[in-house]
């Protein structure tokens, strides 16, 4: 089969709708259940490159939680701390090395992930399908899944959630295409291969970065080559923690990363973990009210008596000098621009998250000055000089 019809495009009022294989071959997927649609194939397609790339730069299993063609979030395999089960939400599941990937890729922007599209470098598990199962999600892409997972993820959305097989194998052409307002574009695949050696070129006073961050600086770039631009992604232990996508100024991607960042580790506060949540708030629920809590839960609220929607008892709001001392104790995050950095306030508002390790290409004007500020914050910085636009 070369062509797949699909209900309809972009919007509903955009048909007819298809995706085919222009040389005539079969296409390289299967749908194993449910009926995807324009975005959720967009969505599968770049998170799978994606995790595909993860694993062959880290040897480690990879996965995606991507919404509108971007990433939400992205992670490699690493076993979970006990904190990271609690504000993951998985503290009662046993999860396997493709499940901890998942919970680490969603956990970066819960809020963002909500009603994903996953995508798995793995055969999809039991575990992984429970984790899953229990989510609002549109839909996965993986190269395989076991008969019990299968089973599990076809009870999802009353039998009609998207599961896509591909085949891992599957090489594309070199060239592409698309059309804007009737008119074909082509140009080559964006092929580059991102690996360590593209941190070799360290401009900076500094020039210790670690093998762990090595790791974390590619999987900020390998996130970004599948990100709308402009962009940028912190990173840490193995995963992205905040992700800025399709902002036209840079320094306004590096804030909103930053604070996407920040709001995952102040999940971590012990005020934020000890939260008396009712039994009978779902999910999704606790991880707004969580990000309410963190960004401007008040007195006001608690006198309001607001509280008692959520919680048993009232809680405590947090200070704004208890959120400074705890984000300060945020260190060793790994930052990744898709191109440069044009001026040195992207560095400023990046210190403020932590950052000690930072990739991107260079090249501008103001390189002297960024690295002067990198300096002044004692930050390896190295130049990739490879551009990461993605649109």
């Amino acid at each position: 089969m070369n062509e797949l019809l699909l209900k309809y495009g972009c919007n509903p009022n955009q048909v007819p709708s298809k995706i085919y294989m222009k040389n005539g071959n079969d296409l390289p997927i299967k749908v194993l259940n449910g009926r995807p649609g324009y975005i959720n194939f967009l969505d599968a397609f770049n998170s799978y490159q994606l995790v595909k790339e993860l694993k062959e730069a880290t040897g480690l299993p990879a996965a995606a939680s991507f919404k509108h063609v971007s990433p939400a979030g992205a992670a490699v395999y690493k076993e979970l701390s006990e904190t990271m089960k609690k504000i993951y939400f998985v503290e009662d599941l046993e999860l396997s090395p493709i499940a901890s990937a998942y919970a680490r890729a969603r956990g970066a922007d819960r809020m963002s992930s909500y009603g994903d599209f996953i995508a798995l470098s793995e055969t999809c598990d039991v575990q992984t399908a429970n984790l899953i199962a229990r989510e609002v999600s549109d839909g996965i892409i993986a190269p395989s899944y076991t008969d019990e997972a299968l089973e599990v993820l076809k009870t999802k959305r009353k039998g009609n959630y998207t599961v896509i097989q591909i085949d891992e194998n599957y090489i594309p052409d070199e060239i592409e295409h698309k059309d804007c307002y009737g008119i074909t574009f082509e140009q080559g695949r964006n092929n580059l291969k991102i690996d360590k050696s593209m941190l070799k070129d360290i401009v900076t006073k500094n020039k210790d970065i670690p093998e762990s961050a090595k790791i974390d600086l590619l999987i900020s770039l390998i996130t970004l080559k599948y990100t709308q631009s402009n962009s940028v992604c912190y990173a840490k232990d193995g995963q992205a923690i905040g992700i800025g996508a399709g902002q036209q100024s840079r320094v306004h991607c590096t804030r909103l990363a930053g604070n996407k960042a920040d709001n995952w580790y102040m999940r971590q506060h012990p005020k934020v973990l000890s939260l008396p949540f009712r039994d009978d708030i779902r999910r999704p629920d606790r991880d707004n009210t969580i990000d309410v809590y963190i960004s401007d839960f008040s007195e006001d609220v608690l006198n309001d008596g607001e509280w008692q929607n959520y919680f048993t008892v009232k809680p405590e709001p947090l200070t704004l000098q208890e959120k400074k001392e705890w984000l300060k104790t945020l260190t060793d995050v790994a930052l990744g621009s898709d191109a440069f950095f044009p001026f040195g306030d992207n560095i400023h508002r990046a210190s403020k998250t932590g950052v000690k390790y930072v990739a991107q290409p260079g090249g501008s004007i103001r390189d002297d000055n960024v690295i002067e500020t990198c300096d002044k914050y004692n930050m390896a910085m190295a130049f990739t000089k490879n551009r990461l636009f993605h649109h």
